[in-house]
């Protein structure tokens, strides 16, 4: 079949998928392309994607957003990491923070020399060899030069898209009105050649991206493309959400509160608050969960609850023919651990990458295809390590947890941490070490031993060691001004409700 070469880009959706796409290949790529976006005012996004992680920089970087701007434009506050409470027992919490875990060796990282010193009674928690962690508790920050960027934001996931757009469109992106009514197919290759709205307007394509959300419209709908699901080992199915007004000044963290059959997220913008219940409707009605969620909530309700369900699980391929699935049309791992937009950014940038200029080409479409999968798998391991590795025995819900079978992948890094404490980062995965270390630490598991080389420190020099860290550790944040202090000089928003 002869290749054709790609010179019209239709993105079929806004929300934050559509228009991060829409604004990178516009800026990007946008002077040897054609680039529209349609979407419908009739038709509400999810927008409760609220949190990020730090790898949004690299996404800022490529399109020059100015952060102050962002933030103002968007209501953000900075997150420097997530506060678990009563996923491993009733009353108890932890921290997973941003940044990285203290200083070790070349055969060792540092939490074998910790470990060791919480043997001896030396060492206090790991947190405290942490920056942002210790700056989640103390209330502390500031974006300083030359610092590294280990800081993400809580933001209003409707204005990101908005500010977006307004990219996208000063670079040419063509925003189409309308409800995508007929996907047609062409009969030889099977690749999508023209969309039908309702209006009767038809739009030709070379490239379609799928920004539709859960639906699908066009790589699932249109292609049958296939979604595996990955329900039994991430039971939740729905979430109710609303937002409240402030009540208090934002942390620089975000909460996510284990609950009966599920969780509940809480997340402080500048001028409220965005709530949420994600819970496993097997153990729960939608009514209980919204009774549930507004029994948890602080200060007056600014919207009616909103009902999502989902399933979690991936689609079979993110491209098929000539079509690429972003978002939530490519699938879904639940929100826990804010991964949702760092997913969108990931496929643009990698888009972008392999962009098929001179016609599609299988191989890398085949490319694209394992480097997505690799992508959530990672992922998908770190999320069920949260639900699988509890003492919770409370309710049905935190039973089947507990008890259920886990991917092999995730069983060998328990296993090899509870035993060795050691902990390896595959190349290109998102979460390293010292996350996994602060989960599963968090979480209940405590290895049984640490590196021989720690020995080689005598019990004086590993004090000195421990506490030359910590007090490091201390001094930065301490230099750090209260972090509302900091954002309302910094880029605070005149969004006002």
């Amino acid at each position: 079949m002869k290749k054709q070469p790609i010179k019209r880009v239709v993105i079929a959706g806004g929300g934050t998928a559509g228009w991060m796409a829409a604004a990178a290949l516009s800026k990007l790529l946008g002077k040897n392309l054609s680039v529209s976006l349609i979407e419908s005012d009739d038709i509400p996004t999810v927008g409760v994607g609220e949190a990020t992680i730090p790898t949004l920089h690299i996404f800022h970087r490529l399109l020059g957003i100015n952060e102050q701007e962002f933030m103002a434009a968007t209501n953000a506050t900075f997150k420097l990491g997530i506060k678990f409470e009563n996923w491993a027992e009733v009353g108890q919490d932890y921290i997973h923070s941003f940044g990285f875990l203290g200083q070790g060796c070349w055969a060792a990282g540092f939490q074998h020399f910790w470990l060791k010193g919480q043997q001896k009674g030396i060492t206090s928690q790991i947190g405290d060899y942490i920056p942002e962690h210790l700056a989640c508790r103390e209330g502390r920050f500031a974006v300083l030069a030359n610092q590294d960027q280990n800081h993400a934001y809580h933001l209003d996931a409707g204005l990101y898209a908005k500010f977006l757009r307004k990219i996208a469109q000063q670079h040419g992106c063509k925003r189409i009105e309308g409800k995508i009514q007929t996907v047609t197919l062409n009969d030889d290759s099977g690749h999508i050649d023209t969309l039908t709205l309702a209006s009767g307007e038809i739009i030709e394509g070379d490239l379609f991206i799928d920004c539709t959300g859960f639906r699908g419209l066009l790589i699932e709908q249109a292609l049958h493309t296939g979604f595996e699901d990955w329900s039994h080992w991430l039971p939740c199915d729905s979430a109710v959400a609303v937002q409240t007004t402030a009540t208090e000044n934002p942390v620089p963290y975000t909460r996510s509160i284990a609950r009966d059959a599920g969780w509940q997220w809480r997340i402080p913008l500048q001028n409220r608050t965005g709530n949420g219940l994600v819970f496993c409707s097997k153990y729960m009605t939608d009514d209980q969960a919204k009774e549930a969620l507004l029994a948890n909530i602080e200060g007056e309700t600014l919207n009616e609850p909103r009902v999502i369900k989902y399933k979690t699980g991936t689609r079979r391929k993110h491209w098929n023919k000539n079509c690429v699935a972003i978002g939530l049309s490519s699938g879904f791992i639940e929100p826990l651990e804010s991964t949702g937009i760092h997913l969108f950014q990931r496929a643009i940038v990698r888009l972008m990458l392999m962009f098929p200029s001179d016609g599609i080409e299988q191989a890398e479409v085949d490319e694209f295809n394992t480097q997505s999968r690799a992508d959530v798998d990672d992922i998908k391991d770190f999320i069920i390590l949260h639900y699988h590795q509890t003492q919770r025995t409370d309710t049905p819900f935190w039973r089947y947890c507990k008890n259920m079978a886990v991917p092999d992948t995730l069983t060998h890094r328990m296993a090899l941490f509870e035993t060795t404490g050691k902990v390896y980062k595959k190349a290109e995965e998102l979460f390293g070490e010292t996350s996994w270390i602060q989960v599963m630490l968090g979480q209940g598991i405590t290895p049984k031993q640490y590196h021989p080389i720690v020995d080689m420190m005598g019990d004086e020099e590993l004090q000195r060691f421990l506490d030359n860290i910590k007090n490091n550790v201390k001094k930065k944040v301490t230099n750090w001004p209260d972090v509302n202090d900091f954002i309302r000089h910094y880029c605070q928003t005149n969004i006002v409700r």
